[in-house]
């Protein structure tokens, strides 16, 4: 995303969620906790805004989503979403349909990676928030559960039927969309829906370390790996190997590249810019 901005300021605080940025990495805290931090119109608005500020400010180099309280989001909130839809015409679903897609595509496409830290249930948009992120650490109690059907709605929500299949294979991502059952800790991780699966209550602290890990590391090689993770999901292979060339000559003219070459040859750990 480019870093220019137009006349519009910077966002002085955020209303349907808690940020911290501390020293590059961003803390984004879904807190509803009386509510499982359920969704509202509100909050997927403002992660849409954030992210896109974030991406454009490039001060931050990795964001941990996380959920207040025993769950890390149960989905659109039933007054307040479903409800709320069912008075809508169609033009105005469309709309909300497409922004909750925007915050799906914002986090695949922000320039730095994206940790969601789950514990409880992570149902309907939360797994698919869970799922867009590049890494998801989660404790024994993460459940995960698609649920659009459940509802009446189709299981390939908010690029659900896109991304699914692409991290747990077709078969697994049938069975999650169609059926909606729950998939607890232990099956997640057989199946490679959880990146980390950690000790009871340490989600929080162990995708924090993990965030720690990736901003200080070689942030432009990161934002690149993740872009190319996303872009050659669609390609043929000629067309990757073509990209993953020109990727790798830009990023050999960069900075971090000739650390690496003086940090080696001082016998000491680069220290990296990001560019």
């Amino acid at each position: 995303m480019s870093p220019f901005t137009g006349s519009a300021a910077r966002t002085p605080s955020w209303e349907h969620l808690r940020v911290d940025v501390t020293d590059g990495v961003a803390t984004v805290t879904l807190a509803r906790p009386e509510k499982l931090n359920a969704l509202t119109f509100g909050a997927y608005a403002d992660l849409r805004d954030l992210l896109a500020e974030l991406s454009r400010e490039r001060s931050v180099r990795a964001l941990v989503l996380a959920g207040e309280g025993r769950g890390f989001c149960s989905g659109g909130d039933v007054d307040e979403i479903i409800g709320a839809t069912l008075s809508m015409d169609t033009a105005q679903l469309l709309d909300f349909n497409r922004m909750t897609g925007q915050v799906v595509r914002a986090v695949r496409e922000c320039p730095f990676p994206v940790i969601a830290a789950v514990q409880g249930v992570a149902a309907g948009a939360g797994a698919v928030l869970a799922l867009a992120a590049d890494f998801r650490v989660a404790d024994p109690t993460a459940r995960f559960a698609f649920l659009f059907t459940r509802v009446g709605l189709s299981g390939g929500d908010m690029g659900a039927a896109y991304l699914l299949p692409r991290v747990v294979g077709l078969g697994h991502a049938t069975r999650l969309l169609m059926l909606g059952d729950a998939v607890r800790a232990p099956e997640a991780e057989r199946i490679g829906l959880i990146s980390e699966l950690t000790e009871e209550g340490r989600a929080d602290e162990a995708a924090g370390i993990l965030a720690r890990r990736l901003a200080d590391g070689p942030a432009l090689a990161f934002a690149q790996t993740k872009a190319l993770l996303t872009a050659e999901l669609d390609m043929p292979l000629a067309a990757s190997v073509e990209l993953d060339a020109s990727t790798q000559a830009l990023l050999m003219t960069g900075e971090d590249y000739a650390e690496f070459h003086a940090a080696f040859t001082e016998k000491r750990p680069p220290k990296w810019s990001g560019r």
